[in-house]
């Protein structure tokens, strides 16, 4: 039975080196994803030097070509932007993003919920998301959890946890 791993960065780099790592060890774009407010498309300042580069472009289209995104979006295909009623634009990339494309008006929480997290959890992580964190979350096989999570850890995740 396959769970979703979930850990919360509050540095864009450590996020990059973890997936990096997560990719040598065999997990894909088919099991990672990844969901960061992009500040940068609101418009506004980014309040930390850590945080993603984006191309200032429309998100009303909704889904925008990965091509536009920098930083540690660009490690995953299918990076892409959504405008999210509540949150504001973010940046969202693997299988979790097409939670999200399909419940926009549920916010992230609502995706999470579809992925396999709890409400109650999802809420705390939506709340992460906008005040500037990023989540990454890893589809795993039972026998995975301990590896990921100890990984996750180990480059700085906080608030790791499986559902």
């Amino acid at each position: 039975m396959s769970k979703a791993v979930i850990g919360v960065f509050s540095h864009e780099d450590r996020a990059k080196e973890a997936i990096n790592d997560l990719k040598s060890q065999g997990f894909g774009d088919r099991e990672i994803s990844l969901i960061a407010k992009d500040k940068q498309g609101e418009g506004g300042e980014r309040d930390r030097g850590d945080r993603f580069t984006m191309e200032r472009q429309d998100l009303s289209e909704g889904v925008i070509s990965g091509g536009a995104l920098g930083g540690i979006a660009g490690i995953l295909a299918g990076a892409g932007a959504l405008l999210i009623p509540g949150v504001g634009p973010i940046i969202a990339a693997g299988p979790l993003a097409a939670f999200l494309t399909g419940v926009v008006g549920g916010g992230i929480v609502g995706g999470l919920v579809d992925y396999g997290i709890p409400e109650e959890r999802g809420r705390y992580f939506e709340n992460r998301v906008k005040q500037g964190d990023i989540l990454v979350t890893i589809k795993v096989e039972d026998n995975e959890v301990d590896k990921v999570t100890s990984l996750l850890k180990r480059y700085g995740a906080e608030d790791v946890e499986s559902h």
